[in-house]
């Protein structure tokens, strides 16, 4: 019985095919295309007013960009992959009110394709971050996280791989793995991210992915190792808050700045050939910046940032505690002299970011008023007093430029000065009567004599971090994290206070002046 007439075709393609493929011959396989759309280090739930007069970021912004992406990807027959690379639970006001639960809800609405989480997803601790992962409805990746005992992290993979066209496309994971130091992960553990990139790689390549993408939170000396390796193609990062993109030919990095302000999609062309019995993967790509300011914002998520904001401002007049001392917050007094309100704010600031000592600048405490003895303090209290947004920034300083730091501090005396120095885990005694610079007689960090040779670490405000004030050996000083990847010290500070409930902190001996 003779073969139908497209019987006979598809079995003369099959033999010339073959007779290619015994011929050495480069043969085509398959084509995709694939868009990746990513946001990282998306902390505020709304828009921000920007220098230009235009508003930009946020999730209804960041959700309409991805929606036309994906409406776009379906009209052009493109897969459309969107990547969360972390840092987003934390840090925000309202964040600091249901420890990121808004944020989870918020990203829902979005759904991302890869989730991976940042520092900032660990800074209420295991349990809450646990319970957060848990409400997320969307795809969680982080092969160098792992529970004790080395066990997988509950809704956690390594990687994921997503065939388009019958080209397969791995996915890995990979969380900072400095987040011990710059966070509260407890006992999760977090393997080095480069060594694991090379693993999983490895192992997709072996399952047959034709192209490797890393999706991850780590510093850019890390994303560019990452890409050196040789083993991934694409890199879709997040943690340095600048909108970065980099192509060798070889591979590409990839940062979406912050705040969801700029948006990068990546669309790749994807070609995959026999050559010598081998697949060979050859891909180019297009990058687009989507500025936010140009779309208009998503109304349901626009809706739902509405209704968060609101209970933002309910929980404001809520007391976070009550003070058993006078708290006096004056110009004149923080500016001169230690004090009791400047005590608990640095105490915060030591305290939750787990360094030595800690400085704030009098200046930077605003409200001007005398609580009295048994006053509640609210959180519209702390943001009055602390009205500028700052953040708290570690760094590690040699002692005889921490020494030197606390001079400047003390340069201005008797003189009100906003550089006058709030600290904590610091003893200083001073004479106002020498010159400037030389005023220092004793400091103590922690109880014991300052080692001019030690380092030490200290948690400063934003502004002394940017060297204001006169504070240079601050701004000379390693940054232990970036200013905008730091927490803000008006949750740091609301914080400290509902854990202390009613707050005893008074004038305690830290600053002795002649």
């Amino acid at each position: 019985m003779p073969l139908a007439r497209s019987s006979s075709r598809a079995l003369l393609r099959a033999f010339v095919l073959a007779a290619l493929v015994l011929a050495g011959a480069v043969l085509p396989a398959a084509a995709a295309k694939v868009t990746f759309v990513l946001v990282n280090d998306i902390y505020e739930m709304g828009e921000q007013a920007m220098p230009d007069g235009k508003a930009r970021g946020g999730f209804a912004r960041l959700a309409a960009v991805v929606a036309a992406e994906r409406a776009r990807g379906a009209a052009a027959g493109t897969t459309v992959l969107m990547a969360h690379a972390g840092d987003t639970l934390s840090p925000s006001l309202m964040s600091g009110l249901d420890q990121g639960e808004h944020i989870v809800a918020l990203t829902n609405m979005i759904r991302p394709d890869v989730f991976v989480p940042g520092n900032h997803e660990f800074d209420f601790g295991k349990a809450v971050f646990l319970k957060r992962m848990a409400e997320a409805r969307f795809p969680l990746l982080a092969a160098n996280l792992r529970a004790p005992g080395d066990a997988m992290v509950p809704g956690f993979s390594d990687h994921r791989m997503v065939e388009v066209e019958d080209i397969k496309i791995g996915i890995v994971g990979l969380t900072y793995d400095e987040t011990p130091r710059a966070s509260n992960p407890e006992d999760l553990l977090f393997r080095p991210s480069v060594e694991t990139l090379k693993e999983e790689a490895a192992r997709l390549r072996r399952d047959g992915a034709d192209f490797v993408v890393a999706v991850v939170h780590a510093d850019r000396d890390q994303q560019r190792a990452m890409a050196a390796t040789g083993v991934v193609d694409l890199v879709l990062g997040g943690h340095n808050h600048d909108l970065f993109i980099n192509y060798d030919q070889n591979a590409a990095v990839v940062e979406s700045a912050y705040e969801a302000f700029y948006v990068v999609a990546v669309d790749i062309d994807l070609h995959v050939a026999i050559d010598e019995g081998r697949r060979v993967t050859r891909w180019w790509p297009q990058f687009r910046v989507i500025d936010t300011a140009t779309v208009t914002p998503d109304p349901g998520v626009a809706a739902a940032v509405a209704v968060f904001r609101q209970e933002l401002t309910k929980e404001m007049a809520v007391p976070l505690g009550a003070i058993a001392v006078e708290w006096d917050s004056r110009s004149a007094t923080v500016r001169t002299r230690e004090t009791a309100i400047g005590n608990v704010f640095a105490d915060a600031a030591r305290i939750n970011l787990k360094t030595d000592a800690a400085i704030l600048n009098g200046g930077g405490i605003r409200a001007g008023k005398v609580y009295p003895a048994g006053s509640p303090v609210t959180r519209r209290d702390v943001l009055a007093e602390l009205p500028f947004g700052n953040r708290v920034v570690p760094v590690e300083i040699g002692g005889a430029a921490l020494r030197e730091a606390i001079e400047n501090g003390l340069a201005r005396l008797p003189a009100a000065s906003g550089r006058f120095p709030q600290v904590s885990g610091l003893t200083i005694e001073a004479d106002v009567s020498k010159p400037p610079g030389s005023r220092v007689l004793s400091l103590l960090v922690d109880g014991k004599p300052l080692d001019p040779r030690r380092t030490y670490t200290v948690a400063v405000n934003d502004f002394l971090a940017r060297g204001g004030d006169g504070y240079t050996t601050i701004r000379d000083a390693k940054h232990l994290l970036p200013t905008d990847d730091s927490p803000l010290l008006a949750n740091e500070v609301m914080v400290h206070l509902r854990r202390l409930g009613t707050v005893r902190t008074g004038i305690e001996g830290r600053i002795t002046l002649r």
